[in-house]
């Protein structure tokens, strides 16, 4: 095991070619986690298989004295209890959320940070109600351009000590789409998933949902705090200003078919026909093909794509393999209007957007 330090100001830090997972990753990847690939086969991932990231420590937040401030460049600011919040119109949408950082582990060389591979998913139905009502009812400016959002989420990164603080254009704030949570799957959220309230907004990078919300700012300038000018930025060199993460690149994955190995997690699977199954999404439009490969990336087929859970979230896709004995490499890939999923990694500094073809080892027996 190796250090990982990140001198202050460094947008991130490389591995070396022959450096392993730090103690600092191990306890990274401990803290958050994955979706288990099989629960693909959920249409809504049960909230403790749901992808989780938590930049600092989990707040602990009494729901009785929890309050949520609107104020900035608003003609009258506000200030709502929970009780309150739930008792406006509300809302529910089922949205798929990904990490930013999902497929880092992946890359070579590997950026250091949380060790995602491919499972930082999740798909739910959020109840909530809609930011841009709270907006409207505070009065917004006529000077106003963007809208910061405060986490109750307090911590140190890169040694910038920050709330955690995401910005968003005002034009993207006031979609009719974007919540201000406080059900996940018909449940109170969990504190995992920022109890009380949160803010979700469907079809962007998880990074701009910011959990535990606190704070809603309405500016007259550019928000430019730490995680949108630093944290969150696609850069192939770190003296770059790159650009910002947004919105979520298509993806396509599938359920590891037959039963794994402890260890390696290599796949067995009897010769003859086997269904592969998996789900495919894209925040930037609607996933209008899957495409699998069964010899490592060689050849490709068509899959058969079924219902889309909401206009926010994953479809389901099929595909019938004739699985022959011997050792097969899967690959699956999602396309929609805008392009087709990559097979070789799209690399930068950071691990950010990376939308590489998911591999799935099989042996068939």
């Amino acid at each position: 095991m190796t250090s990982s330090s990140v001198r202050e100001g460094e947008a991130s830090r490389i591995a070396g070619p022959d450096e392993g997972i730090s103690l600092e990753e191990l306890r990274l990847a401990a803290r958050n986690h994955g979706m288990p690939l099989e629960a693909l086969r959920y249409d809504l991932t049960p909230p403790g298989l749901h992808y989780v990231l938590v930049h600092y420590d989990i707040p602990y937040v009494e729901p009785d004295s929890y309050r949520l401030t609107v104020d900035g460049r608003v003609g009258t600011p506000l200030e709502f209890d929970l009780a309150t919040l739930r008792a406006r119109p509300k809302v529910e949408l089922t949205v798929t959320l990904e990490c930013a950082g999902n497929g880092r582990a992946r890359l070579h060389p590997r950026p250091v940070s949380q060790p995602w591979l491919d499972e930082a998913v999740g798909t739910a139905r959020w109840t909530g109600t809609p930011l841009v009502d709270l907006l409207a009812e505070a009065g917004v400016l006529d000077d106003a351009v963007d809208v910061a959002f405060t986490g109750l989420d307090h911590g140190t990164d890169r040694g910038v000590e920050q709330d955690y603080q995401r910005g968003l254009s005002l034009g993207d704030a006031v979609g009719r789409d974007v919540l201000v949570a406080y059900e996940m799957n018909g449940q109170p959220l969990p504190p995992q998933h920022g109890a009380p309230v949160r803010l979700v907004v469907p079809g962007w990078y998880g990074m701009a949902s910011v959990k535990w919300l606190r704070r809603i700012t309405v500016l007259d300038h550019e928000f430019t705090g730490f995680q949108n000018s630093t944290a969150y930025r696609i850069k192939h060199d770190t003296d770059e200003e790159g650009e910002p993460v947004t919105r979520i690149r298509p993806r396509a994955l599938v359920v590891p078919p037959g039963f794994p190995d402890f260890m390696t997690r290599r796949r067995i699977v009897d010769a003859g026909p086997v269904e592969l199954f998996g789900r495919a999404w894209s925040g930037r439009d609607t996933v209008s093909a899957v495409e699998v490969s069964v010899d490592g990336g060689r050849t490709w087929g068509a899959a058969v794509l079924g219902a889309q859970v909401g206009k926010h979230a994953w479809r389901a896709w099929t595909f019938r393999w004739s699985a022959v004995r011997g050792e097969a490499e899967l690959l699956v890939r999602a396309v929609d209007r805008h392009g087709t999923q990559p097979v070789e990694q799209p690399w930068n500094v950071q691990g950010m957007a990376n939308n590489m073809a998911q591999r799935v080892l099989v042996t068939v027996r």
